[in-house]
Parts: structure tokens; sequence; C-alpha cells
């Protein structure tokens, strides 16, 4: 008998030790990411190519890959939510911390929710390149709604709306297209085997 459990809607639901481990492996490293990532973003932001503040939103994509990957390498609920929210964590409390401090976990926790809803939306039964940028793009819009409350409260509209458009395009392209193209890469060398992304690559090859 199968360990795993299947839903009346077809996915399972039961976590086997290497889907716990994997969430929790890609968690720490997107934190570490991420951590890496919060101090390039000052001075990159600061660059004259982002002098209309709200197109700084197109540097935010790569806060929203791990939510993304995790839910393409694991495919159950609850993946893609709690991927995002351990990176978001990690990089908080890894050494020197976020400069954002804990508001980090809040950013973690609408951006990892954004993500597992596409998911869902699927039924945790379509994991392909559409669905990827859907995910990427839903965590920023979830983000940029946040950000506009906790961050740009005095923002008028004009400028939270381009900073929305400007964040699902990186969500699109950067956690969608880029988190798409990271798995099939981890798929090729063969470290996903145990998971559907590993399995679709070798009856590709």
């Amino acid at each position: 008998m199968s360990s795993a459990t299947t839903s009346t809607s077809g996915f399972t639901v039961r976590y086997r030790t290497i889907d716990l481990v994997t969430v929790a492996t890609l968690g720490v490293a997107f934190g570490v990411i991420f951590w890496g990532w919060n101090k390039a973003y000052e001075p990159l932001s600061d660059l004259a190519v982002f002098g209309y503040p709200p197109s700084s939103a197109l540097l935010a994509g790569v806060w929203l890959t791990a939510g993304v990957v995790g839910g393409l390498v694991v495919r159950k609920p609850g993946a893609a939510f709690a991927t995002e929210l351990i990176a978001a964590a990690v990089s908080t409390v890894v050494i020197g911390g976020s400069q954002w401090g804990f508001s980090t976990l809040a950013s973690g926790f609408w951006q990892g929710l954004g993500a597992e809803l596409v998911f869902l939306l699927f039924f945790y039964r379509r994991f392909g390149l559409v669905v990827a940028a859907l995910a990427g793009a839903v965590a920023a819009g979830f983000e940029a709604v946040y950000e506009w409350s906790s961050y740009y409260p005095d923002w008028d509209w004009p400028y939270k709306f381009a900073h929305l458009g400007f964040f699902v395009v990186s969500g699109i392209v950067i956690a969608g297209v880029g988190g798409f193209a990271l798995v099939r890469a981890l798929a090729a060398t063969g470290v996903l085997d145990a998971f559907g992304a590993g399995r679709e690559q070798a009856v590709e090859v």
C-alpha cells in the first residue's frame, strides 16, 4: 500500500519524509539567497534606470521564487506557502538580518499564499510554465497590495498601479519563468528523481 493519501480531487495530501526535508532545504537555500538579494536591492534600486520609484518592483521577483519552486517540486498542498515562509524567516534571522525586520515574515506569508492559491486552483495537477508564471504573478499581486499599506501609504493610485504592474512582470519573468527553468535544470541533474518533476524529465529524455 502506498504511504501517500489521495484526496477526492486527485492530489496527494500526506507528506513523505523527503517532501518535508525538501521543503525545508529549499526554504533555507532560498532564505540565504533572499538575504543576499536584500543587501543588493538598495544600491540597485538607486540606479538611474529605476528613477521612477514604482519601477524598482522589477527587482522584486527574486523574493517570490521560493514559493513557485517549492510548489513545482513538491506538488502538495502547502508546499509553496511553507517554502516561501521558511525562506522569509531565514532571511530575517540570518547574520545581519533583513533591513525590513520582521515585516519580511508578513511578506513571506502573502507571497507564499499567492503562489499556493494558483496551485490549488489547478488542484495540484498542473505544473507547467503557464502555471508557474501565474503563481509568480499572483504572488506578486498579493505582495504589491501588502506593500501599498506597509511601505508606500502616501503613494497615489497611479503610482500604486504602476508598482503592481512592474511587480507582476517581475513575478512572471523571474519567479515564474525563472523558477520553472530552475526546476527543469535541477531535474536534469537527477536530484529530483523522487518527485514528479524529475520523473517527467526522465520521460522526456
